[in-house]
């Protein structure tokens, strides 16, 4: 963690994103506060060729369609050809048959380096009994540490499942980061904005587990702390960006809240 934002923002990496219209501006302005670059390049045509010169690839099914996902799959072969950590969040699995069905095709046709969604988005890609409500959260039966866990090793990658507490695992290391506020839950887009900052931090460590503990630590602490200034939603989100801005390592590592098992 020592002087990892101090790298993304030296060295400003590349974050190509496939994401969903509701939040797009919000992502990119996420990444952008953190020191890294984002583009947003859809189109069939140079979705691969964006992908080839980018330091990470972020896919967001939130707003999915079968010609989207289709780029996803080609930006993610591009990027697996050029060992670029792809990072897939899985917005709404749960919910419908096709949203279930376009997350699956997406994990068949290319490997995802760090799954991402909510406890139940996970836990149903992972095959455990659950629903989603719209992009909400619901409760599962199953313990969401070794879901995360076995599904991490099923598929050889690193699973992250966001929440009032975040886990991350490996199959081999498993994180739960405790940073956060319940203000964050308050703004739309938090879920997507955090696959951007885990995709900048990815973008910059190779140890993608760590990237992504990191990234919600980082990101947590933001939120916390823009909490103290706010009055609601709207300031809230304003001082978010500003505490993101600037935030510094050494202010992270003094407010870390996070545990291995």
């Amino acid at each position: 963690m020592k002087d990892t934002l101090k790298t993304i923002r030296e060295t400003k990496p590349l974050v190509h994103h496939i994401t969903n219209w509701v939040t797009i501006y919000d992502c990119a302005n996420m990444t952008r506060a953190f020191g890294a670059l984002p583009v947003m390049a859809h189109a069939p045509e140079e979705a691969a060729d964006m992908t080839g010169i980018a330091s990470a690839l972020v896919l967001n099914i939130g707003t999915l369609t079968t010609e989207l996902v289709d780029v996803m799959i080609i930006s993610a072969t591009a990027a697996n050809e050029n060992d670029i950590p792809v990072v897939l969040d899985a917005v709404g699995v749960g919910a419908t048959k096709f949203r279930d069905e376009m997350a699956a095709k997406i994990l068949d046709s290319a490997h995802i380096d760090i799954i991402k969604g909510n406890y139940s988005e996970i836990a149903k890609l992972a095959g455990e009994n659950a629903q989603t409500r719209g992009v909400e959260a619901t409760a599962i039966d199953a313990d969401p540490k070794k879901v995360a866990s076995d599904f991490a090793n099923s598929r050889s990658c690193v699973v992250v499942m966001t929440g009032k507490e975040d886990i991350i695992s490996d199959g081999k290391k498993t994180f739960v980061v405790k940073n956060g506020h319940d203000s964050m839950g308050s703004v739309v887009g938090t879920g997507c904005m955090a696959a951007s900052v885990i995709g900048s931090f990815a973008a910059v460590n190779t140890d993608y587990c760590d990237a992504a503990k990191d990234a919600l630590c980082y990101y947590g602490i933001s939120g916390e702390l823009a909490s103290e200034k706010a009055m609601g939603p709207g300031t809230f989100k304003m001082h978010f960006y500003d505490e993101v801005f600037t935030l510094s390592d050494e202010k992270a590592l003094s407010m870390l809240n996070v545990e291995e098992f």
